[in-house]
């Protein structure tokens, strides 16, 4: 599971809070409108660069994420049709249809989000980089997203996810399913139909 890019430059940036000298001028500037934004050297350009490059793969997994969220809805929607709409000798292929349509949307979307939040990264996150962090620092979080610790532990994400979901979702079941369907029940009851079963334990 590719890991997030807020996080992990939430990360790095407290990194570099708890390794970087504190030491700076205390005295505040005389008025906000006096304070002007430097432009970024190109040496700091050449870093913030290297950075993005370095975050393409977790840009480009936010990116198809926020494509692929609507499919999903659809799907799900889709799911409820089909059990309560569609007769069953029409389900099966109705359901291939509805994947083949889906398909196509992320064939479509995906690539297109993707290209674009890779054109946006340099003009957004790389444009909040060089205004928050020095060559310093910028030099600094290089090394810490490259360093083989971090590498290692980003690895670990995905499972160190999967060991506490399966572990929470355990120990929370017995109490949470019975609120979920109380929750069905009192829905379907306003509404005056009967809800479709949900998988609340993640079944």
């Amino acid at each position: 599971m590719h890991q997030k890019l807020i996080p992990a430059l939430v990360s790095a940036a407290f990194f570099l809070a708890t390794t970087a000298s504190h030491a700076q001028d205390p005295t505040p500037p005389a008025s906000s409108a006096a304070a002007q934004p430097v432009p970024a050297t190109p040496a700091k350009k050449a870093l913030v660069a290297r950075i993005l490059k370095i975050q393409q793969p977790v840009i480009e997994g936010l990116s198809r994420d926020m494509a692929e969220r609507p499919a999903q809805a659809v799907m799900e929607k889709a799911g409820m049709a089909l059990s309560n709409s569609v007769p069953a000798d029409k389900r099966e292929a109705t359901a291939k249809d509805v994947e083949s349509l889906v398909k196509k949307y992320l064939d479509e979307a995906v690539p297109l989000v993707t290209s674009r939040a890779l054109k946006l990264a340099p003009t957004t996150v790389g444009t909040l980089l060089e205004d928050k962090f020095s060559e310093a620092d910028l030099k600094q979080l290089i090394n810490f997203l490259e360093s083989p610790v971090y590498n290692k532990y980003q690895k670990l994400g995905g499972d160190m996810q999967k060991v506490l979901l399966e572990k929470l979702l355990a120990d929370t079941r017995g109490t949470i399913e019975p609120k979920v369907v109380a929750l069905d029940q009192a829905v379907g009851k306003r509404l005056g139909v009967n809800m479709p079963a949900g998988s609340p334990a993640g079944k």
